[in-house]
């Protein structure tokens, strides 16, 4: 059974989960769709996911969007050892609070201030204090254990959180002052599967 990821290369949403089906070892063939020509708003798009958004996952007869909602059914289905999706419910309430986490601040922060950034723009006060309000949190969370939610090993969690936090610099926001996060990035990285958030630069430079 065959597993196709319709993805776009600079999403982090995406590629949180080409990274998490790599950390499975799970091949699958990846589509990408083209977000600046209109692709994600066909109506052959719009089939398979009705909020026009990537990542959009095919798994057999099975079709499923939202990122989140992707490596927690990834984890479910493919890691029987559940280290990725523990089974005790604090741990998995744990989880679910650093899920929470990747589609709020995270998405409205880190990943807001980016985007912003590679089509030109200037993130907005707010938007980086949010960013940073996150990495302060998240840094102090890891000062007292090497991933957000275990001691022991990483968890969907770390995967949901990695990818806009690792391009952090891309939206302007200097990574030096927290060392814990710093920390953290390099313990994913070192997980055998892993592969990168591609880094970019701005799409196009801001008017004089």
């Amino acid at each position: 059974m065959s597993i196709r990821l319709h993805d776009f290369a600079l999403s982090g949403h995406a590629h949180r989960v080409r990274l998490f089906l790599s950390l499975l070892g799970l091949s699958f063939e990846q589509v990408p769709v083209d977000l600046r020509g209109g692709e994600h708003k066909s109506a052959a798009f719009l089939s398979k996911n009705l909020f026009g958004q990537v990542p959009v996952l095919e798994d057999g007869p099975l079709t499923l969007a939202d990122s989140n909602a992707i490596i927690t059914y990834l984890a479910l289905k493919y890691d029987p050892q559940r280290q990725w999706w523990p089974e005790a419910p604090a741990q998995i309430a744990e989880v679910q609070r650093w899920l929470s986490a990747a589609a709020g601040p995270l998405a409205h922060g880190a990943a807001k201030a980016r985007w912003t950034t590679l089509v030109g723009g200037t993130p907005d006060k707010a938007v980086l204090d949010t960013a940073r309000q996150l990495l302060l949190v998240m840094d102090q969370r890891l000062s007292g254990q090497r991933f957000l939610a275990s001691e022991q090993h990483p968890t969907v969690a770390d995967v949901a959180m990695y990818s806009y936090t690792a391009r952090v610099p891309e939206g302007g926001i200097a990574l030096e002052d927290y060392p814990q996060v710093q920390r953290w990035l390099a313990e994913v990285e070192a997980l055998p599967g892993f592969v990168p958030m591609p880094s970019t630069q701005p799409f196009s430079k801001p008017a004089a």
